[in-house]
């Protein structure tokens, strides 16, 4: 039996640090008292923080990847790249694309989970699309945009044996309400954006079933006093809120006031990051899209419309430390439990906790990733 022991660090359990001795045994954590005797390899953490492994729900790429082209031993380079960065599991991300080329993903989703990786989890698919709004389709092919298809869905969803977890649609999109109950009983959550729905037509879909907000703020309708829209549906309601947190998508004002509104249980720190992440500026795709990327901040070549990020969830998590002063133990949630919550793999991941998946991050006195393990296996890169 392989049992390794992480020792003198502050762990963080019940949403708050507390002085504790994890067990890793075959892949599964246990907590243990400070001063229990432990008899195998041992990892200390002292002077430093022991949390859980970051959740990354929507993200089309990294490390020179696309999801869209990715083969399978191109989304463990992905993964490996996530897993640097503290991001122990992950959704795969597909941009609006043709059925020909959405099925080849998914095909490539299983492939990947047929051997063992040394990357980070990848916990099945995100389709961003194809219900969406032609008018804030943000850069989705406009050509590829289609209405409600409970059929296609369900297509795709057999073809991935289960694996489609998340599912985004604009709620004004003819048949998009009713695919949302559809949706559940196939087992994927929704999520309303690159919508321009009315107050009504959004907190219709959050009736139905939807659970989520999608880059909350991007490629929406903005709230008015008189016509609070899509966004004044998600603020009000309980569903959750994805937020980009790279200082390019959201003011930081704007995050503090989410925060505020939504509290920190209904907040998801999302990359939405492209495969131009830890890389350089330079020209990239999206999809079907051509992307430059310059400082940083990537917009597509044809129109200037930002197309996503080059954020990761680390730098998310020291962005959010500095622009709410808020504590650590507010913040992790976003990044940890909250993302494993709305995806329903809570019972696996996103906390410290006897039984769980050992995917755990050591930060450093400064918040920086300095270790990371994967259900149990030291990440070495």
């Amino acid at each position: 039996m392989n049992v390794q022991y992480i020792v003198g660090g502050q762990v963080y359990t019940g949403r708050r640090f507390q002085e504790k001795t994890v067990a890793m045994e075959d892949g599964r954590l246990r907590l243990l008292s400070p001063d229990a005797p432990v008899s195998g390899e041992v990892h200390d953490a002292a002077g430093r923080k022991v949390v859980p492994g970051f959740v990354d729900v929507h993200t089309h790429g990294a490390a020179g990847i696309d999801v869209n082209s990715a083969s399978a031993a191109d989304l463990e380079k992905i993964g490996t790249f996530f897993a640097g960065n503290g991001t122990t599991a992950w959704l795969a991300s597909v941009l609006t694309d043709t059925e020909e080329q959405t099925r080849w993903c998914i095909g490539q989703y299983r492939e990947w989970k047929k051997e063992a990786r040394k990357g980070a989890e990848l916990l099945g698919i995100h389709l961003e699309g194809p219900f969406l709004d032609s008018a804030y389709k943000g850069a989705m092919p406009e050509h590829l945009l289609r209405k409600g298809d409970a059929g296609l869905l369900r297509s795709y969803q057999e073809l991935a044996q289960g694996g489609v977890r998340y599912l985004t649609v604009s709620p004004e999109v003819e048949g998009a309400v009713d695919l949302i109950p559809a949706a559940g009983e196939l087992g994927i959550v929704t999520a309303i954006g690159h919508s321009g729905a009315d107050y009504e037509t959004a907190m219709a879909a959050i009736a139905a079933g939807a659970a989520a907000s999608t880059h909350t703020f991007n490629a929406m309708q903005l709230l008015h006093q008189h016509r609070p829209a899509i966004l004044g549906a998600v603020l009000e309601s309980d569903v959750y809120c994805e937020a980009i947190c790279d200082g390019r998508h959201l003011h930081p004002g704007i995050v503090r006031l989410l925060l505020k509104v939504k509290g920190p249980d209904r907040v998801v720190a999302i990359t939405d990051s492209i495969m131009a992440a830890g890389l350089p500026d330079g020209k990239y795709h999206l999809g079907v899209n051509e992307v430059v990327v310059e400082g940083g901040d990537a917009k597509l070549a044809s129109d200037g419309t930002r197309a996503g990020s080059t954020l990761t969830q680390n730098l998310a998590l020291k962005n959010l430390l500095a622009w709410t002063g808020r504590p650590l133990e507010e913040i992790l949630p976003l990044l940890t439990e909250n993302p494993a919550r709305l995806v329903g793999v809570f019972s696996e991941k996103g906390s410290i906790d006897d039984g769980k998946d050992a995917d755990l991050v050591i930060l450093d006195g400064d918040n920086n990733v300095e270790t990371v393990f994967l259900k149990g296996r030291r990440f070495q890169g």
